[in-house]
C-alpha cells in the first residue's frame, strides 16, 4: 500500500469542539487516481496537509509504505511525495524554470548546487505541462492558469511516488483542466504513482479518478469506483441539492447535472 490513513482525528486548536477530521481512514495504491469531492469545510484540504506532514493529527497515524509520516524529516517527505496547492506570489523574484529548480532540494548534493539533471528533469517537467514556454519568464507575472501549470511542473521535477493535488484546475480554463488532469492520469500509469486529487468539479473526478472518495464534516462518506460513490442519493445528500446522475455516452462514467425547477 503506497499510502494509508489510519482513523485520523485533527482539530486546529485543543479548545476546539469539533475535529476538522473525524475518523477518516482510506487507502491509496500506487497506479491510481483517488479524487476527493465534498462541499467547502469537509476537510479535503486539511486531509491533504495531513497526508503531506504539515499538519499532526491529535489521533490516527498517516502511513508512507508502511512508514508512519510523523517520523519522517521534511526532506524525506519531499522526496516521497508532492503537494501542490493554490499558485499564489512568490517573495523572490524567480523565473518558472527557477521555481520548478527549486523542487529539486531533496535531490541536492551537499553544495545545494543545481546540477545538469536537476536543470534537465525540470525542463523536462515544463514541457510535460505544456509550460515550456514560461521557462524564463518571471513567475509571479504569469496568469494563475499558467502559474498552476508551473506549480504541477515543480512536483514533477521532484520525483515523487504521490502527488498530492489540491484543486489543481481551479483557476484552468476547460481544455487546460483536461490536459493538466490527462497528465496526472498517464502519470499514474507510466511511472506508478499514487495520486490524490481535490477538486469541486464532479464531472472531472467521475471522469479521471479511479476511485471517487465523497467527504462531509471532516467524515468519508462512500469511496469507490465512479459507478458506486457517485449515485443520485449519495450526491444529493452530500450537497443538500437534487442531483441527477446518468452515464456520459463516450466514457460511460457517471455524469452529474443540477434539477432546475420551473421556480428559478
Amino acid at each position: 500500500m503506497l499510502l494509508e490513513f489510519r482513523d485520523i482525528h485533527f482539530r486546529f486548536s485543543n479548545k476546539s469542539l469539533k475535529d476538522v477530521i473525524d475518523g477518516f481512514s482510506m487507502e491509496v495504491r500506487a497506479g491510481e487516481v483517488v479524487t476527493i469531492i465534498g462541499p467547502n469545510g469537509a476537510g479535503k484540504s486539511s486531509l491533504l496537509a495531513i497526508a503531506h506532514g504539515a499538519l499532526k493529527p491529535q489521533k490516527g497515524a498517516v502511513l508512507f509504505e508502511g512508514r508512519p509520516v510523523a517520523g519522517m524529516s521534511r526532506r524525506e517527505i519531499a522526496g516521497h511525495m508532492a503537494l501542490v496547492s493554490q499558485a499564489s506570489d512568490v517573495r523572490f523574484p524567480l523565473t518558472a524554470l527557477e521555481y520548478v529548480l527549486n523542487g529539486r532540494f531533496a535531490h541536492a548534493g551537499a553544495l545545494g548546487f543545481d546540477s545538469p539533471v536537476d536543470v534537465e528533469t525540470s525542463m523536462r517537467a515544463l514541457v510535460e505541462t505544456d509550460a515550456a514556454q514560461f521557462a524564463q519568464r518571471p513567475f509571479n507575472e504569469l496568469s494563475s492558469g499558467e502559474r498552476q501549470r508551473v506549480v504541477l511542473a515543480r512536483a514533477l521535477a521532484q520525483e515523487p511516488r504521490l502527488l498530492l493535488l489540491d484543486e489543481p484546475t481551479a483557476n484552468a480554463d476547460l481544455s487546460h483542466q483536461i490536459s493538466l488532469l490527462s497528465l496526472v492520469k498517464k502519470l499514474t500509469r507510466e511511472r506508478n504513482l499514487g495520486a490524490i486529487v481535490v477538486t469541486h468539479e464532479i464531472n472531472l473526478a467521475s471522469e479521471f479518478g479511479d476511485r471517487v472518495a465523497l467527504m462531509k464534516d471532516g467524515r468519508l462518506l462512500a469511496c469507490g469506483n465512479p459507478q458506486e460513490a457517485l449515485t443520485d442519493s449519495l450526491l444529493s445528500g452530500l450537497f443538500q441539492a437534487q442531483l441527477i446522475v446518468d452515464l456520459h455516452p463516450l466514457s460511460g462514467k457517471p455524469r452529474v447535472s443540477w434539477a432546475v425547477t420551473s421556480d428559478v
